[in-house]
């Protein structure tokens, strides 16, 4: 990348590289990324900073979620996720020190669902609540995705499934998805049904293609 485009701060791009690795599954602002950078020494702009995200997914090693959101420019406005095109490349190149397998099993879903949907974003409830994934369908109702380690503790329990709710309410959807490591369930709420299931089971129901 850096010879094709003739960076003239490759020590920038691959300091920025890792800071996204490293935050796998977590939102970015360029202007977080650009004083990121001012803080390593480095005088890249933000333009600079913008140009190297758009090469990082020419290259197809990372991707940015936006959120969704009717107005776009509200939508490129809003901070944005970060995902690698290989969950095991980011255990071999992160520091390990941010990343956790909580981020790793919603890196691998987010690959899984790219390589059938090109349009993936995350949502924003009303009340603030955060799902990972709405994924619009045509012809077929948005998939609503909240990915978690384990519903085991109750106030991930709470958070990850209220933040389902308020969105399928706000977007008058039936049901919505959760993906775990193990655990397999269904709940019944006054939003429509969540189905809790596993990421193996996840990932081998998911069709082969979209046509």
């Amino acid at each position: 990348m850096v010879e094709r485009h003739d960076v003239s701060h490759p020590k920038a791009v691959t300091d920025l590289a890792h800071w996204l690795v490293d935050n796998t599954a977590s939102l970015y602002s360029v202007n977080r990324l650009t004083g990121y950078l001012k803080s390593l020494g480095h005088k890249a702009p933000k333009s600079a900073v913008s140009n190297y995200l758009e090469w990082f997914e020419d290259a197809y090693f990372l991707f940015t979620v936006r959120i969704f959101d009717p107005s776009l420019a509200r939508s490129n406005t809003n901070p944005k996720k970060v995902y690698c095109i290989d969950h095991a490349l980011v255990t071999s190149v992160s520091s390990g020190i941010l990343v956790n397998s909580g981020h790793l099993l919603e890196n691998l879903v987010f690959t899984a669902l790219r390589r059938l949907h090109p349009e993936i974003y995350y949502f924003k409830t009303k009340t603030g609540r955060e799902v990972d994934f709405i994924v619009p369908m045509r012809g077929r109702p948005q998939m609503l995705l909240q990915v978690c380690e384990s519903l085991a503790e109750p106030r991930t329990r709470k958070r990850e499934t209220a933040a389902l709710s308020d969105a399928m309410a706000e977007l008058g959807l039936k049901t919505g998805t959760v993906v775990t490591r193990h655990e397999d369930e269904r709940i019944e709420g006054e939003a429509g049904t969540i189905d809790v299931v596993p990421a193996w089971r996840f990932l081998l129901d998911l069709p082969e293609s979209t046509e």
